[in-house]
């Protein structure tokens, strides 16, 4: 009899552009109605130093805001070694904040016997509203492990076969290992074209394995013609083990890194 416990760990990074424009002119005029900062090297007269500034615009009654800037010379993304800018874009910016939430972070499947697959579930929500992009990935530290050490459950082959990044069947009370499936919003495709019985194996840490994309997405997640608005994308992780008789009995565990990361 066997008892596996897992831990997943959430991480959240936050990725903030800012760009900063300085306009440095020089008016040679008899008269300027405009306001006015010098120093000893420099004199700029402009209404507002970056041309149009920022303005908020409020809909009376309807709670609707509208901001906006005038005047960018650099709209677009402008890269190279070290450095990313992002620059002259206002409707970058999200009035839905990023989010990233894990409904259960300890996970027991409990008791496990041979041959009689056991499985459980966490859902991972995601809250997004920029122009870019977001990824959640998942990768475990280490293979299930006993408390000793010694012994340790592999990664499933499914039925016939899958791997970090590809779907396969998983039925038979034959095929042994640990692995998960996803279901819900924003999930990879191999998971959606397989059908609800298709799992894949985490990508193991130890081994230098990269982490495996779990959501990702382009779009907003907010849905406008909900009432309330829902702002939120969910999916379901399916954690699933077998073992075999010869299996060593005792408790396993492990650690899966969820990773969410969004772009602007």
């Amino acid at each position: 009899m066997q008892n596996y416990s897992l831990k997943l760990k959430i991480i959240r990074v936050f990725l903030v552009f800012l760009t900063l424009h300085f306009a440095f002119c020089t008016f040679h005029l008899s008269e300027a109605n405009a306001f006015e900062m010098n120093s000893a090297q420099y004199r700029i007269q402009m209404g507002n130093i970056n041309i149009g500034g920022a303005s908020e615009l409020e809909s009376p009654g309807s709670g609707n805001l509208l901001s906006d800037t005038l005047g960018q010379l650099a709209a677009n993304e402008v890269s190279s070694s070290g450095y990313i800018i992002k620059a002259g874009f206002q409707y970058w910016h999200s009035i839905v904040p990023f989010s990233f939430s894990i409904s259960d972070i300890n996970i027991n499947l409990g008791e496990i016997q041979p041959n009689n697959p056991k499985t459980a579930t966490t859902n991972l929500t995601v809250s997004f509203g920029a122009a870019g992009n977001y990824q959640v990935t998942a990768i475990e530290q280490t293979k299930l492990t006993s408390l000793s050490g010694l012994d340790y459950i592999d990664d499933t082959n499914c039925d016939s076969g899958c791997d970090e990044t590809t779907a396969g069947l998983w039925t038979s009370t034959n095929a042994y290992g640990f692995g998960y499936k996803m279901s819900g919003e924003d999930i990879p495709n191999t998971f959606t074209s397989c059908g609800s019985n298709c799992y894949r194996r985490f990508p193991n840490l130890s081994d230098g394995e990269n982490p495996a994309v779990v959501m990702s997405s382009a779009n907003v997640t907010v849905d406008l013609a909900s009432k309330p608005k829902d702002i939120h994308h969910q999916s379901t992780v399916t954690f699933k083990v077998n073992i075999g008789p010869e299996q060593a009995s005792g408790s396993y565990q492990t650690i899966i890194n969820f990773l969410a990361t969004p772009s602007y």
